[in-house]
């Protein structure tokens, strides 16, 4: 049982930083999925993104020090995990993303199999149009349309200013509708 899923992350990581195991123990139980997931996109197999997972948890513990209530923890750690998988495709020179398994994304159960198997398509184009673009434009689009992060929180894991992700969002949403085009006008 979790005892202290009441708190807020801000809360946890204030008695963290002042040593209590527990409330680091609850973060990572909140973001360890989340990260691995976001990894997963960024870097070439599931090895690597659960590596990496470990090594962002383990680099915030140590460096707990370092961080200020006046920045959100979730946006210090998705830094954290951000810069590790970077490090790591420039150190192997990749730069493509992992296909996720089927069942990664459901479709509505009550849909018919027709609206299924479309449903499925969909998400496994949507998947090789995210394989194509650059790794700059898939990490924006993956905290933002994936992690639903905001575009404050955006600059700050980033460390890019507000204007830069606005108008990198829009090239990359740009990039990936034109590659979803010419995948959609190619199977015809």
């Amino acid at each position: 049982m979790r005892t202290l899923a009441h708190l807020d992350d801000m809360q946890c990581a204030i008695l963290a930083q002042r040593g209590d195991s527990r409330a680091f123990s609850e973060l990572v139980a909140r973001y360890q999925d989340r990260i691995y997931r976001f990894l997963l996109r960024l870097v070439r197999t599931p090895e690597d993104a659960s590596e990496l997972t470990q090594d962002t948890f383990l680099r915030a513990y140590q460096g707990l020090n370092r961080w200020r209530p006046d920045a959100q923890f979730k946006t210090w750690l998705f830094r954290i995990a951000r810069n590790g998988a970077f490090d790591l495709l420039r150190r192997d020179k990749v730069v493509e993303f992992v296909e996720l398994d089927d069942d990664t994304d459901v479709p509505d159960a009550a849909a018919g199999p027709e609206a299924i198997v479309e449903t499925a398509q969909r998400y496994r184009m949507l998947e090789a149009a995210l394989l194509r673009l650059p790794a700059e434009h898939r990490e924006i689009l993956l905290l933002r349309e994936i992690e639903d992060m905001s575009y404050e929180h955006i600059a700050d894991v980033l460390d890019l200013n507000i204007g830069t992700v606005k108008s990198r969002i829009a090239r990359a949403r740009a990039a990936l509708l034109d590659i979803v085009r010419h995948q959609t006008e190619s199977r015809r």
